[in-house]
């Protein structure tokens, strides 16, 4: 018995400490100094509907909008719930493919995706990121070959002048972090909105 009083004691203390007061004060820092971060990095339009999130990659298809690099997450088959199927941007299952170099559904992925491309009147060559899924597949950035190289299409579809497109896409440009880490980036959502405000 002298031993099971200071066991309670001490799990009652700890299960405070680590399972009440630990999480709410981080909780609470994060609230007050990074709750922008703390709650999802979102973006929220002028009639305060969210358009979506700093983190969270997203599809466009429309020759008007900056596209996004492949997604290739999945989701459950809806009539056979032990299977999957493909669902880009699926951000429930954030995941990469697991295909290897012989895989014949990476192969046909890659040559639909070459041809898009080529269709699109885009040039040569083509960069990396607009043929590859990201580790996550929920990638919310490009690089900025792959943005620059979108900029004739988005002109001619929106009726703009091409340099006004490549300075939207310049102005949404990150650089490495701390000057250090990471490649230059372009966030695909941020342009895209940035195009819509522009005008036609």
């Amino acid at each position: 018995m002298s031993y099971l009083r200071p066991a309670f004691v001490l799990l009652l203390l700890f299960t405070v400490l680590t399972g009440l007061a630990y999480p709410l004060a981080v909780t609470g820092l994060g609230q007050a100094f990074l709750s922008a971060q703390a709650n999802g990095s979102l973006i929220t339009q002028q009639d305060g509907l969210i358009a979506g999130s700093d983190l969270i990659g997203q599809r466009f298809t429309s020759g008007r909008y900056l596209w996004a690099r492949p997604s290739a997450t999945s989701a459950a088959d809806p009539a056979d719930q032990s299977r999957s199927v493909d669902a880009p941007y699926n951000a429930a299952a954030s995941s990469g493919s697991n295909l290897g170099p012989t895989s014949r559904k990476l192969a046909d992925r890659l040559t639909a995706s070459a041809q898009a491309w080529n269709s699109s009147a885009m040039g040569a060559p083509i960069p990396g990121d607009a043929l590859t899924t990201s580790g996550s597949g929920l990638d919310p950035h490009i690089s900025p070959a792959f943005a620059m190289a979108q900029a004739g299409r988005i002109a001619a579809a929106r009726g703009l002048a091409e340099p006004r497109v490549r300075q939207l896409i310049d102005a949404s440009t990150e650089e490495r972090t701390f000057g250090v880490f990471g490649q230059p980036r372009v966030n695909v959502l941020r342009v895209n909105r940035a195009l819509d405000a522009t005008g036609p």
